[in-house]
């Protein structure tokens, strides 16, 4: 079996660069959120944040060409390795989550992600309540 394009570590990336730019533009809360999940996360150890804007301009390149989403979709779902597709999803959802809205664009993308990924319903509706959770200001 051939070597993913990707890295697992790079699909992560890609799914989190896709889910800010869904709107066509990327927030500040978006760009940070990219930028703590890379640098908190455990899925993250021993991934050379350096190459976090290498990654992420390949992946607008490819997203510039004809088909590039479900190109970009594709490379994702082949370099994730098994188990790793929930983990994938709740950090689309956090990056999606980040500035407190989610536009229509991005809500259609994470449904998108989900099939990608075979993300059971019942799987996704609880990633998005505790990614909610998460992400819910205080009242007031």
């Amino acid at each position: 079996m051939p070597e993913p394009v990707l890295s697992p570590h790079a699909a992560l990336v890609y799914l989190m660069v896709i889910v800010a730019a869904a709107d066509s533009r990327m927030t500040d809360s978006e760009i940070q959120a990219i930028s703590h999940t890379v640098s908190d996360l455990p899925v993250f150890r021993g991934y050379d944040s350096g190459k976090l804007f290498e990654a992420a301009q390949a992946c607008t390149d490819i997203l510039q060409e004809r088909d590039g989403l479900e190109t970009v979709l594709a490379l994702v779902r082949e370099a994730l390795p098994e188990g790793m597709t929930g983990t994938a999803y709740a950090i689309a959802c956090a990056v999606a989550a980040s500035d407190g809205s989610a536009p229509q664009e991005e809500l259609r993308l994470l449904e998108m992600i989900r099939h990608e990924l075979d993300i059971d319903r019942l799987l996704a509706v609880a990633i998005e309540s505790g990614v909610g959770a998460l992400y819910r200001p205080l009242p007031g």
